[in-house]
């Protein structure tokens, strides 16, 4: 994923200690589903984060649910695969300002008619990024959501994971960045770690896991 986590300056150390010390020690937010170890699963192969269920809850729901409206995107990728998402650029959950990235389940076919309509194209570092037209827009609201990508603003030990998800299945090591995922297959969840960044926490329903573990592989290696 391209997006980058922001640096929130206005956040002063002693604020930052507070919310770190509140991921490591139980306590009772205003909703317990602000958190992100909180996952349900409303069938034995969806997941419900955030309050949301990934194959089932749409756009429009995440808005009301994060209380900021969405900023939609359409992605071409070098490879020619089409991509819709929407971003939440600050969202704050459980007192933490984070990141949120929706990827959007949209018919193939859809997909390149959005593409195709789209008002103007430009070209990222990952591909091309097409303004879509405000129709395409408003339909890209009521797709159910594929996967949530969430990005807290503050660096987060190993050690804090461990404790709320315990060991994961499966460590995988990027080749070319070193960037190391965390796989709970039973969750639907990928935590990428390393190189000093900020965590990244992508959830997906557990019947599409393996689309998101091939990639690392053919790129990769497992770590023991």
């Amino acid at each position: 994923m391209s997006s980058e986590s922001k640096i929130y300056w206005g956040v002063g150390i002693a604020s930052l200690l507070i919310i770190a010390g509140s991921m490591l020690i139980p306590g009772e937010p205003k909703r317990s589903d602000d958190l992100p170890w909180h996952i349900e699963h409303p069938t034995p192969d969806s997941v419900r984060v955030f309050g949301l269920t990934l194959g089932e809850s749409a756009t429009n729901e995440a808005e009301l649910r994060f209380k900021e409206e969405a900023v939609p995107s359409l992605f071409k990728s070098p490879e020619g695969k089409l991509i819709a998402e929407v971003f939440f650029e600050q969202v704050n959950l459980a007192g933490l300002p984070s990141k949120i990235v929706l990827t959007i389940d949209v018919p193939e076919k859809e997909l390149q008619d959005m593409y195709e309509r789209g008002l103007r194209m430009a070209t990222t570092g990952s591909g091309k990024k097409v303004t879509m037209t405000p129709e395409d827009v408003a339909h890209l609201r009521t797709w159910p959501i594929s996967s949530l990508t969430y990005l807290p603003s503050l660096r987060v030990d190993e050690a804090v994971f461990l404790k709320r998800f315990g060991q994961p299945a499966q460590r995988i090591q990027e080749s070319k960045s070193g960037l190391i995922h965390w796989l709970y297959p039973q969750n639907g969840l990928d935590i990428t770690l390393g190189n000093s960044e900020k965590p990244l926490l992508q959830y997906v329903p557990p019947r599409n896991f393996d689309l998101l573990v091939r990639p690392l592989l053919a790129n990769g290696v497992v770590l023991k």
